[in-house]
């Protein structure tokens, strides 16, 4: 089991842990995103991400116990090698872009095309539109963004990691997505291998926390990252 930051109790069940990566420019605010999802916090005196970094936070959806492992890595063009290996295991992706940066924006087509060709087509994807604090200086029409997204059959919010508006909600509007599609996954599978006709409770690996007992055979099934 991964460790990382985070909130959540130890030795609490884990029921599921879901990997989302973000990706999207250099300096469109993915790391901040990160530490205000993952730990409340904001700096102003953020530096670039050196390769691969994630951090974890335990929540609620659905009365399930959701892990959600999110992945940080450089926008730069010189790591792309890092993230081809970087979307494997991933359930969900927030594509990001700076509202006050067109070029961040006109690259999503492009970062969707990579997300598309080396990830899971049951990927759920969250377009993000960034630092919407700084409206302004805005030059990335809300609109353009909704017709991209509804084009593209993507979630859509714009957010603020500096005032810690819709932070919460994106990420938690793409985790109940993910669990809904993978519950759902799990139903058809059971129902497919249920040769009895009775309907059959969730099956599958079960996610064994260190220092806790075994989760009985009925527990949900995990959709975990290798």
């Amino acid at each position: 089991m991964s460790r990382g930051g985070g909130y959540g109790e130890v030795g609490q069940r884990i029921d599921y842990v879901f990997k989302v990566v973000l990706i999207g420019d250099s300096a469109v605010g993915k790391s901040q995103l990160l530490a205000r999802f993952a730990r409340n916090e904001f700096s102003l005196d953020s530096k670039a991400t050196i390769g691969v970094e994630f951090q974890t936070r335990t929540l609620q959806v659905d009365q399930r116990t959701i892990k959600a492992q999110i992945w940080d890595t450089a926008g730069q063009e010189r790591y792309r090698a890092v993230t081809s290996a970087y979307y494997r295991g991933a359930v969900g992706a927030m594509l990001v872009y700076d509202i006050t940066k067109r070029q961040s924006f006109d690259h999503m087509a492009r970062w969707l095309e990579e997300l598309r060709a080396h990830a899971d087509k049951n990927l759920v994807i969250m377009l993000i539109g960034n630092k919407s604090d700084l409206g302004t200086l805005r030059v990335v029409p809300t609109e353009d963004a909704k017709e991209f997204a509804a084009r593209e059959s993507l979630f859509f919010m714009e957010t603020s990691a500096l005032e810690a508006t819709n932070v919460e909600n994106a990420f938690r509007t793409a985790l109940t997505e993910i669990y809904r599609n993978v519950s759902k996954k799990n139903l058809v599978a059971n129902e497919e291998t249920d040769s009895s006709g009775n309907s059959s409770l969730l099956k599958g690996t079960k996610i064994i926390v260190p220092g806790q007992e075994p989760a009985p055979p009925a527990k949900a099934a995990c959709c975990m990252s290798s």
